[in-house]
């Protein structure tokens, strides 16, 4: 007699609570929904008509921006498909600083496009192998694209045409402007050899007033705010840099002092004010000028620092102070006392300059050509709108990174999707099997980039992209640079070579790279298992009155 196995069913596997779903229907096309809407949020972004998006995160704080790097990191999404592209996209962020968005949008449109396969009839594991050929083999193309180079990282021309794009899309109309500040201030900081070039030397302090034509560079580092002491500025200053508060030390145990008369009242009081006056004596005597500390200063200290024409400066960052004593050459010590020669920093001029109705304490190197920490100085009218333009310097700032590793251009505005969609296409045509179908869609989706721009812009797309497709499918291959023209709609074409808007080859390719794995990687997912999350059962909801407040 046979014995019957029970049927094992997942249910049976796992502890009460579990979701479990499963196949084509429940599993891909679900998660191929979620990536799509939230591409779609990100999409209306994109180019220099890019929307702002009004975010109020979990702290209650507003956003106003079209960043798509600080709008992701905003949103606190849930759904584990769309987590994996929020990943991609900050890792876009961290790797190249910029084209955060064409991670997101990019990996949105190949998922839609493969969602049309799947109801074709294919497999997606056939649709995971053909956009595996096609990533390749853009990667491959990429190259072959490319317009022109930067030949040197210290001529102010040739680093103006690889940050004009990405600063015109997050501050469009102030493209030029910004432009010069970012490769000033770079210019001002760079080695010898380019490939050292840091991107956190290049600071930011917004003051907020007046309006943005007012920005400036100040080689050195700008603190916003006053020093403690009277001494408001000196020249050629040695620099004593402290982690520890300017004053007596407070033993850990309580003790008490028995005081007979005045006469030891007065002497207690004195051998205190005696040990603080030889600690700033001795620093005076050492040639110290300025004092910085990253903690509190003492009142009876400060009346010593007075005496002693010491300027006192705290900063309170202990970030800054590190970079700080990298500016000036100091050590940071965490005692209170004498440094020695090596442990002082100099500095040209440090001063108190008013900028605005605000006071800021500027360290400046006045006599070198270059200096190792320069400070963009941002001036606006509100606050959003000083940390959208801190996000456009960054932006402009991390080309220049990715330039000194790969100096070639690609040609912007949207030419590059369309010429690489249209060599893709011819690769398609040549591959045999099921795999064309899959590549024929990957070039496809990179049309979403130059649709996104003349939708944003409020041109008509479909008649923008068909002369698009006519320029590049032209014989003698002049028009491969031919991309959306946003300040002319009724043309609504141009040469993006010769109007000077370029991608940085580096940053395109790891983007695209990014977009088409984080796609593979959700099409090749066919079951979701979700445990009961922790915790007890929620209490319920009290009914409230319809008149009171939530």
């Amino acid at each position: 007699m046979a014995l019957r196995v029970p049927k094992s069913t997942l249910p049976q596997l796992f502890k009460d609570g579990y979701k479990f779903q499963s196949g084509i229907e429940e599993a891909v096309l679900r998660n191929i929904d979620a990536t799509h809407e939230f591409s779609e949020v990100v999409r209306t972004s994109m180019g220099p008509n890019g929307r702002n998006k009004m975010i109020i995160n979990h702290l209650e704080k507003l956003f106003v921006t079209n960043d798509a790097a600080t709008i992701i990191r905003e949103l606190d999404v849930v759904h584990p498909a769309a987590k994996l592209l929020v990943m991609a996209s900050q890792q876009q962020e961290s790797e190249m600083g910029d084209n955060t968005n064409f991670v997101v949008v990019f990996a949105g449109a190949l998922l839609q496009k493969a969602e049309y396969l799947i109801k074709m009839g294919l497999h997606p594991s056939e649709i995971c192998l053909g956009y595996q050929l096609a990533r390749d083999r853009a990667l491959q193309i990429l190259p072959e694209l490319e317009v022109d180079q930067i030949k040197s990282m210290t001529d102010k021309k040739e680093l103006l045409k690889i940050i004009k794009a990405p600063i015109s899309s997050k501050q469009y109309g102030y493209e030029d402007l910004l432009s010069e500040l970012v490769v000033e201030a770079a210019l001002n900081i760079m080695p010898k050899n380019p490939k050292d070039f840091n991107v956190d030397n290049i600071r930011v302090v917004k003051v907020m007033g007046s309006s943005i034509h007012e920005s400036r560079v100040v080689k050195g580092m700008v603190f916003g705010r006053e020093p403690e002491g009277l001494i408001r500025a000196t020249k050629k200053a040695k620099i004593a840099v402290f982690t520890c508060p300017l004053d007596l030390t407070q033993t850990e145990t309580k003790g008490t002092v028995l005081i007979h008369n005045a006469k030891e009242m007065l002497n207690f009081s004195k051998d205190e004010e005696k040990q603080v006056e030889k600690i700033f004596q001795d620093l005076a005597d050492a040639g110290v000028t300025v004092v910085v500390t990253g903690n509190g200063i003492g009142e009876l200290a400060l009346h010593y620092l007075n005496r002693f024409n010491i300027m006192a400066v705290k900063v309170l960052s202990k970030f800054d102070l590190r970079r700080l004593c990298r500016v000036i050459g100091a050590t940071a010590l965490a005692r209170l006392g004498t440094p020695m020669a090596e442990e002082m920093g100099e500095c040209d001029i440090v001063e108190t300059v008013e900028i605005g109705s605000d006071m800021v304490t500027v360290f400046r190197q006045e006599e070198h050509a270059s200096t190792r920490t320069t400070t963009i100085v941002i001036r606006g009218a509100t606050q959003n709108h000083m940390d959208d333009i801190e996000r456009a310097i960054d932006d402009g700032v991390s080309v220049i990174k990715a330039a000194t590793r790969d100096n070639r251009l690609l040609p912007g505005a949207g030419a590059m999707e369309m010429e690489l969609n249209k060599r893709l296409q011819e690769v398609a045509a040549k591959t045999p099997g099921l795999n064309q179908h899959a590549i024929k869609k990957f070039a496809e989706a990179l049309e979403v980039v130059p649709r996104t721009l003349c939708e944003n812009a409020g041109m008509e797309a479909t008649a923008v992209l068909s002369r698009l497709y006519a320029a590049h499918y032209q014989e003698d291959k002049s028009g491969k640079s031919v991309g959306v023209d946003i300040e002319n709609p009724l043309e609504g074409t141009m040469d993006a070579t010769a109007a000077g808007i370029f991608d940085s080859l580096a940053t395109k390719a790891c983007a695209l790279k990014l977009a088409a794995d984080t796609a593979i990687t959700i099409l090749s997912v066919d079951q979701i298992i979700m445990s009961k999350p922790a915790g007890g059962p929620k209490p319920p909801k009290k009914e409230s009155h319809w008149d009171e407040e939530d």
